[in-house]
């Protein structure tokens, strides 16, 4: 009777133990980033309308393109302009979820995209690197291809100039200011010359 508990002593710690090894494995784990897009240079005739909005207008368009494109995937999360750009949602972890919150600040870029760097970071009671929480995220929902999460650079690209709209209207940032509430695009219109 004795060896059965001593047996089993030691199939439960060497279980604990390749718990413990999976989880700092998958932590410390180097990390990959996406490619980002290059720029892409059209060669189509394009008509552009400039387009003034502020963070109320834009949190609506937001949350209903996530909606409607079903892009949130088996876990939801959003995303709410402030003064930063905030993400929340949740991180699967054994059987439970842990809850957690980023926050960015955007940058609008010279070729109308966007980038969002990382400014502050909230896991549940936790104290998890950034770059691997951004990795969990990028892996368990589904973002849109124009979306690249960089663990590594701890930010987010969003490739306006490769997000798909009906009949082929293309989005340039061009001020993204979410402090002052100064925010605009420019829509290009592709327009067939040849008529």
């Amino acid at each position: 009777m004795k060896n059965k508990w001593k047996i089993g002593f030691f199939v439960l710690l060497g279980g604990v133990l390749l718990g413990l090894a999976i989880i700092a494995s998958m932590i410390f784990m180097p990390i990959k980033d996406d490619t980002l897009p290059k720029d892409s240079k059209n060669t189509n005739q394009e008509v552009g309308f400039n387009v003034d909005t502020n963070k109320r207008d834009l949190n609506l368009i937001i949350e209903h393109y996530i909606e409607e494109e079903g892009i949130k995937g088996p876990v939801d999360y959003s995303v709410e302009l402030k003064d930063d750009v905030e993400l929340k949602g949740s991180v699967p972890v054994f059987t439970s979820n842990l809850d957690f919150k980023l926050n960015f600040e955007p940058k609008a870029l010279e070729n109308g995209d966007i980038l969002l760097k990382q400014k502050s970071i909230s896991v549940g009671q936790l104290n998890l690197p950034v770059s691997y929480v951004m990795k969990v995220m990028r892996d368990s929902y589904n973002f849109p291809n124009w979306v690249k999460i960089q663990p590594n650079d701890e930010m987010i690209y969003v490739s306006l100039q490769n997000m798909k709209l009906k009949s082929d209207i293309k989005v340039r940032a061009k001020e993204f200011n979410l402090k002052e509430d100064n925010i605009s695009f420019r829509l290009l219109v592709p327009v067939d010359r040849a008529r």
